[in-house]
C-alpha cells in the first residue's frame, strides 16, 4: 500500500506535468505570435527611419518575451495559491519569480511535501528562458543580416 508521501509525490508529479505542458504550450503560442508580429512589423518598414523602426521591433520583442514569462510565472503563483501551499499572492509571486529564474533566495520555501513542484518550476523556467534567449538572439541576428544586405554588403 502506498504511503501518504508517495501519494503526495505522485500528485506533485501529475500537477507539475500538467503545468509544464501548459507553460510550454503557452510559450510556443507566444513565440509564434511574436514572430508573426515581427514579420508584420518588418513588412511595414518605412523608407526613412528604418533604424528606429528596427529598434522598435527589437524592443517590442523584448517586452513581448517579458510579458510571456510574466504569464508563466503568474500561472505557477496561481497554482501555489490554488493548492494552498503559499498563503498570499505576494508570497506566491515572489516565490514563483525567484524559482522560475532560479535565483531561489530561500527565504520562502514550499512545504516539504511540495518542494519537488518548486524544483520542477526551476527546471521549466531555465528551459523557457533559454528558449526565449535563443529566439531573441535569432531575431536580432536576422535583423542585422537584413541590415547588411540592405547596405549592399
Amino acid at each position: 500500500m502506498a504511503t501518504n508521501g508517495a501519494v503526495t509525490l505522485l500528485l506533485q508529479l501529475a500537477i507539475a506535468t500538467a503545468i509544464v505542458i501548459g507553460t510550454v504550450a503557452l510559450h510556443l503560442l507566444g513565440l509564434a505570435m511574436l514572430l508573426r508580429l515581427l514579420r508584420h512589423h518588418r513588412t511595414h518598414a518605412p523608407e526613412r527611419g528604418a533604424l528606429a523602426h528596427e529598434l522598435t521591433g527589437i524592443v517590442g520583442a523584448a517586452f513581448g518575451l517579458f510579458i510571456l514569462h510574466a504569464f508563466e510565472i503568474w500561472s505557477y503563483a496561481a497554482l501555489y495559491l490554488g493548492i494552498g501551499v503559499l498563503r498570499t499572492l505576494e508570497e506566491a509571486l515572489y516565490f514563483s519569480t525567484s524559482t522560475y529564474a532560479t535565483i531561489g533566495y530561500g527565504d520562502i520555501v514550499l512545504p516539504p511535501d511540495w518542494r519537488v513542484l518548486g524544483a520542477i518550476e526551476g527546471i521549466n523556467g531555465v528551459i523557457l528562458l533559454g528558449w526565449s534567449t535563443a529566439f531573441f538572439v535569432a531575431v536580432v541576428g536576422r535583423l542585422r543580416l537584413l541590415e547588411i544586405e540592405a547596405q549592399g554588403g
